[in-house]
């Protein structure tokens, strides 16, 4: 019999709550994106986030923490990008990490396949945020007919475009072209990513939500492919349908914004399903950590909290919430790139009868192997993780 009917797991895209052990080697000795946030705000409003436990990340309020366990997850792959840390919840540990061309740029015989099938000369092929690389370059691309190609510090390769005069559906087939031309080895990226805007000049341009990610597909099936072959619902909600290339999904919605994705998992709380509903909130990242500031991400994360207040209500004895995060990407570090840090796992059902603050974990892939454990199905061997099932 199940411990429980329906699981919510919720990832705070890149709120991460410490340095790895190893983060060193990763140049992100001393992040904590959590701490320092709070620390730079003098506090955060989150009243429901403290009441789960979240205090213990911060060494603040613990008196708060009244429901639920507290756990800090550590890394078991090599890398702290979105596609390794998701899929590392769900099974997967990666060895090498996804190749990135932040230094160089993507080499030019990949870029000249890319003119000839795109049939439009590329402008950019270099590491930007953004919104800089339009306010360089969307001009040159409208008026001029041209391609913006970028990377970041990521495995990505991303291309932008005008919804207006490039239209959707030419920029989700320029990065399809682009998704198959980069599954060769030497040019493997882990997404492709198409990132749409308006606005006609310099100064106007605003990235539409809009955007679509092309990803590796995992390189095993999943905890969500054992879910859906053993009869359970999976619901992706914001960029989970995308992170693992449609594989183990059921139904996918897609999210405007954060609050949006909070707004979708509470309406998912009010229906009745079996299984997993898997929310991603990316804006924490892709807003404000990546720009480096502290403030907007500590909005976001209030905002996040308001929403929690109205889910927990709606959760019947036999649901679990689990709030965790991917990566860090802490917004006083130097550069714009992800962090290499810890993250929390806030775990929390109505018919939990005491708090807990238990020990660290080895591995995100405790999260997909608890799941796993809670509706009777065993991993294969390629999968890594631990249920932690009956310590909940």
């Amino acid at each position: 019999m199940n411990n429980y009917k329906r699981i919510f797991l919720i990832v705070l895209d890149s709120l991460g709550i410490g340095a790895m052990p190893d983060a060193e080697k990763y140049g992100d000795e001393g992040t904590n994106t959590l701490g320092h946030i709070w620390k730079s705000q003098k506090g955060l409003n989150i009243p429901h986030l403290l009441s789960l436990g979240m205090g213990n990340a911060i060494g603040k309020s613990l008196e708060c923490h009244k429901n639920g366990c507290y756990m800090r997850l550590k890394e078991a792959s090599n890398g702290k990008d979105t596609m390794t840390g998701h899929w590392e919840m769900m099974g997967i540990q990666t060895e090498k990490p996804f190749q990135t061309f932040t230094e160089s740029g993507f080499p030019e015989e990949l870029i000249r396949e890319l003119e000839k099938q795109f049939g439009h000369k590329i402008v950019g092929n270099i590491s930007s945020s953004g919104t800089e690389i339009l306010d360089q370059l969307a001009e040159e691309e409208i008026y001029h007919d041209k391609v913006i190609v970028y990377t970041s510090a990521d495995s990505v390769l991303q291309i932008p475009g005008n919804e207006e005069t490039m239209g959707l559906e030419t920029l989700y087939r320029y990065c399809q072209i682009a998704r198959e031309v980069t599954l060769r080895d030497k040019w493997k990226v882990g997404r492709v990513i198409a990132r749409p805007y308006t606005g006609m000049h310099r100064g106007e341009f605003v990235r539409t939500s809009n955007r679509k990610d092309y990803a590796l597909k995992p390189s095993y099936a999943t905890v969500l492919n054992l879910l859906v072959e053993n009869g359970q619902d999976v619901i992706g909600i914001g960029k989970i349908d995308d992170i693992f290339s449609g594989e183990g999904i059921t139904e996918a919605l897609h999210s405007d914004s954060s609050v949006h994705g909070m707004e979708q998992t509470i309406q998912m709380a009010e229906k009745d399903f079996t299984g997993l509903c898997f929310t991603n909130l990316v804006d924490f990242d892709a807003l404000w950590g990546h720009r480096r500031d502290p403030q907007g991400y500590a909005k976001e994360i209030e905002k996040f909290d308001v929403g929690l207040g109205k889910l927990l209500p709606l959760l019947k004895n036999d649901d679990l919430l689990l709030i965790t995060a991917d990566h860090g990407n802490d917004p006083t570090h130097s550069g714009t790139d992800h962090t290499r840090e810890m993250v929390p796992l806030l775990t929390y059902s109505p018919s939990m009868k005491q708090k807990k603050t238990m020990s660290d974990q080895e591995s995100f892939a405790v999260i997909g192997a608890t799941i796993a454990d809670n509706f009777g199905i065993e991993l294969p061997r390629e999968l890594i993780g631990t249920s932690i099932l009956k310590e909940l």
